[in-house]
């Protein structure tokens, strides 16, 4: 038998939280001595102990350990249980470095003396002739789903470039959401091609835009909407369309964001 010291020291749980543990049944004393109040536990329960220690490392609320307590002999529940967590860390891991990369470009940019202003112009891009696939994907960032799926079914008739090739993705919702995006990715070829099962060959019309480049990683983009449709309304303009961004220098070109370059180009018409 131990007392509710020695298992503090052997399980690294302070005794304080052994007591709330017990109010909770997540693990109990084996014995309380009725004179003293003195608790005791067994040597048995130190792998218990130990347990518990190791998921709220991971992470585990005390209601979910306890219910993983009671499968730590069915190892196909135990590793459901795991896999769910780990899945919840990665997103939280993936908005965690999203965050750092915001505050790094920001901190970069004013040690560089951006004033975070872009050019906004009105351009018109003509008429031309286009591989494109539309569909739903999970989020913004999973936006390689639609040109991974241009690219392989496209892959053996050797589309010929357009001069210049203009790889696009429209955005088809009235708003910005967080789940079930629909986009449209594009990209301008010479030639004439048959449809496949997800990419559409059509001639797109021209369309006079708002457009504003910069150089730099996507995190910024925001700020360019923001500098498209502020000048769009400065100027007497209304939205025509919608949003679409041209990759110019992309992913495909390089893996530095810093080297991205991406044109934001709203469709407008005079109100």
């Amino acid at each position: 038998m131990l007392k509710i010291g020695d298992f503090s020291k052997l399980t690294r749980i302070s005794i304080r939280m052994l007591r709330h543990y017990d109010e909770i049944d997540l693990i109990k004393p084996v014995e309380i001595d009725p004179y003293t109040g003195y608790r005791y536990y067994s040597e048995k329960q130190l792998p218990a102990a130990c347990r518990i220690t190791a998921l709220k490392d991971m992470g585990f609320g005390l209601a979910a350990i306890r219910e993983m307590l009671t499968c730590y002999d069915k190892p196909e529940e135990l590793e459901a249980h795991l896999r769910v967590r780990r899945a919840e860390l990665a997103v939280a891991a993936e908005e965690t470095a999203y965050r750092l990369r915001l505050l790094d470009t920001a901190i970069e940019r004013l040690r560089k003396g951006d004033d975070m202003n872009y050019d906004v112009t009105l351009k018109t891009i003509p008429e031309r002739y286009a591989a494109c696939v539309r569909m739903t994907i999970p989020r913004y960032q999973e936006e390689g789903m639609v040109w991974e799926i241009l690219c392989k079914e496209t892959d053996h008739m050797h589309l010929v470039p357009d001069d210049p090739c203009l790889c696009s993705v429209m955005f088809h919702d009235a708003e910005w959401k967080e789940t079930d995006v629909d986009i449209e990715a594009q990209k301008t070829v010479k030639g004439s091609y048959p449809d496949t099962e997800h990419v559409k060959f059509k001639t797109l019309p021209p369309v006079t835009v708002a457009s504003a480049t910069y150089r730099g990683s996507y995190e910024l983009i925001s700020e360019v909407y923001s500098a498209v449709y502020a000048w769009t309304e400065a100027n007497g303009y209304e939205c025509d369309g919608p949003m679409t961004n041209i990759y110019h220098v992309s992913p495909h070109e390089t893996q530095n964001p810093d080297e991205f370059v991406t044109e934001v180009c709203l469709p407008v018409k005079k109100k």
